[in-house]
């Protein structure tokens, strides 16, 4: 049983019940009718909180919004991706076509609205915690988060989310879309698995030729097309200014800065950022261009997204780009063409980040690495919401759409987890999110590591454990299990009062004497702080979860760092057994640090199982 924060569209065929058998005895939600809104054995439960929405804005909402209906898409999207029936024959506007399927796809789900005119309020938030809690579902995906996190003490998700867990509910969270800028992620909580975004083999693209005949390759979902071998007038958003616009914001081709006697009838060329990437279409279509160019600006690189325009159009990245603006101001009369948009599958390299994906280091606590875990965020096709108000906002109505985000890998990744909890009924929220950080891959398909960007390897701050691998999760071999004792000795550690535990733990609950990050049990190990003539030891306790068999450890040391294991090996005998060991960490030689941070690995392998935890060592305290 899945859960989501903002709605679903109960009618979408991703959410039929056919071949579902009678709701299970142990559920004890409800259906919140409103609006012709209904459940049934697949979706079995729906509610929604708009209280603390009135008692903060002030003002009742419309009578015919209080459902759990889902009018702008995010919530079907990302409940189906989760755990959405199998359906054949789904594609987004006529691409992609196949079946579409969650994670869970025979998972019982249930959605918990929360956020209302794209502002969601503490209140509400808390009481869906509690709600989903109350119900009995099992995995909680929460495509949901704070661009600037507040201490956990602070923050109803971070107290929201602990209360689940101590539960057995294991919490799975989207790491935001601020990247690629360091210390961006959110959901920092170590007991929320907190997953990035990247991309899969399978793209859309359509190609720029230019009126010197050199091609580029850009991405799109756009319907239509330009007539084939026609070329038309380039112009760019600066040229196209009007007299009384910034010269600031006419590159970006925002609302009221172009003028249409300058743009129709041409291909806009149009800069990525400040407005969203279709609603630069949508200005370019309402002056008259027949064709847009959307460009990367240099932070944005070489990340390119396949989006439904309202007009011919294609994404192109920053050298392209570049080369486009060159090209327009170079010649007299500039002209372009686009092509109509085609699939490709295979693609490589794959999977790459995804640049807007937010990333480490976690600046609550640099002790703890943070995103945990990345999945495929990037044109995912999934359930959408068919609510006549998107065709206002200029959407076409559609039961499947393409989206891309953290919002998007995050119920991949419950949907993996809900498989789990099948497969392993016993084991803990931490299990579970050790069995899919330690399984991971950082490998890309063609056998590089996996890119951050074009230019870049990616590291821990980037995709945590690595690209999530399902099959290897369910037989990790060992997992670093973590309990709520010990969240609350973490806390503890952080310096919290009883007070502030209450608000975690309702039972009164007495401090150790001592608590120290080095020993707790996270699958991952970050050194916040290290110096020269001093050894940092840190300790760690696995679990088998496998056979009885004998595992060797193997160190790819950070660069500059000595490591030490002891014991180097761990002999199990049977399932459940716990084995104990430590690793110290000792700076080679006192020299200036040219890099905040390296990074390094720790692997238990039987040569059947690879037990992988990522090393990042911290220069920045030398």
């Amino acid at each position: 049983m899945l859960r989501r924060v903002v709605g679903v569209w109960p009618e979408s065929k991703s959410f039929s019940d056919e071949g579902f058998g009678p709701i299970p005895k142990r559920w004890r939600g409800i259906c919140q009718t409103g609006n012709n809104f209904k459940c049934n054995r697949k979706l079995i439960g729906a509610r929604y909180f708009y209280k603390g929405y009135e008692a903060t804005v002030g003002e009742k909402l419309n009578v015919s919004m209080l459902s759990a209906r889902d009018y702008e898409g995010h919530g079907s999207h990302t409940l189906s991706t989760a755990g959405g029936s199998v359906v054949p024959g789904a594609s987004a506007f006529g691409f992609g076509n196949g079946t579409a399927s969650g994670g869970s796809p025979k998972a019982r789900v249930a959605a918990y609205k929360v956020c209302w005119d794209a502002r969601c309020y503490d209140a509400d938030v808390f009481a869906a915690f509690e709600a989903a809690i109350s119900d009995g579902v099992d995995v909680i995906s929460m495509s949901l988060g704070s661009d600037h996190p507040s201490e956990f003490s602070e923050s109803v998700i971070s107290v929201g989310s602990f209360h689940a867990v101590a539960h057995g509910i294991t919490m799975v969270a989207s790491a935001g879309n601020s990247g690629p800028a360091p210390g961006s992620v959110s959901n920092n909580e170590p007991w929320t698995l907190t997953v990035g975004a990247s991309t899969m083999d399978r793209d859309f693209f359509s190609y720029v030729v230019l009126g010197n005949n050199k091609i580029f390759k850009g991405a799109s979902l756009s319907e239509s097309g330009l007539p084939s071998n026609k070329k038309y007038p380039l112009i760019s958003g600066a040229e196209a200014q009007t007299n009384s616009a910034s010269s600031s914001n006419a590159p970006y081709c925002l609302n009221n800065t172009l003028d249409a006697g300058k743009v129709k009838g041409k291909i806009l060329v149009c800069l990525r950022g400040i407005n969203g990437r279709v609603g630069k279409g949508v200005v370019a279509a309402s002056l008259g261009a027949v064709g847009m160019i959307l460009t990367n600006d240099q932070q944005t690189g070489n990340e390119i997204i396949s989006d439904p325009h309202v007009l011919p159009a294609t994404h192109v990245d920053y050298e392209s780009g570049r080369y486009i603006y060159s090209y327009i101001n170079s010649t007299k009369s500039p002209m372009a063409y686009i092509s109509r948009v085609k699939t490709e599958l295979g693609m490589k390299p794959a999977p790459v980040m995804a640049s807007f994906s937010s990333r480490g280091p976690n600046l609550l606590d640099q002790g703890i690495l943070k995103p945990d875990i990345t999945a495929p965020g990037v044109n995912i096709i999934a359930a959408y919401s068919e609510a006549t108000v998107l065709t206002e906002s200029k959407q076409p109505i559609t039961p499947y759409k393409m989206l891309s985000g953290t919002s998007m890998s995050c119920p991949h990744v419950a949907g993996v987890v809900g498989l789990l909890k099948v497969l392993h009924p016993n084991w803990s929220p931490a299990a579970i999110k050790s069995a899919i950080i330690t399984s991971a891959t950082t490998k890309d398909n063609s056998g590089r590591r996996i890119r951050a960007s074009a230019q870049n390897e990616s590291t821990p701050f980037d995709l945590g454990g690595g690209h999530i691998q399902p099959n290897h999760a369910a037989d990790p071999g060992l997992v670093y299990d973590l309990n709520t004792t010990d969240y609350l000795n973490y806390l503890c550690g952080r310096g919290y009062n009883s007070s502030q535990l209450k608000l975690f733990y309702s039972r009164p609950y007495t401090c150790p004497k001592s608590f120290s990050l080095a020993d707790f049990n996270y699958p991952t190990i970050t050194i916040p702080r290290i110096k020269y003539g001093h050894s940092v030891n840190v300790s760690r306790t696995v679990t088998n979860v496998g056979s009885p068999s004998l595992y060797r450890v193997y160190i790819e040391a950070p660069p500059r760092v000595a490591v030490w294991v002891e014991p180097t090996k761990l002999k199990f005998e049977k399932k459940g057994e716990k084995k104990e060991f430590r690793v110290s960490f000792t700076l080679k030689s006192k020299t200036d640090n040219t890099t905040d941070f390296v990074y390094g690995s720790l692997t238990w392998t039987d040569n059947k199982h690879r037990v992988r935890s990522p090393i990042v060592v911290n220069f920045n305290n030398l």
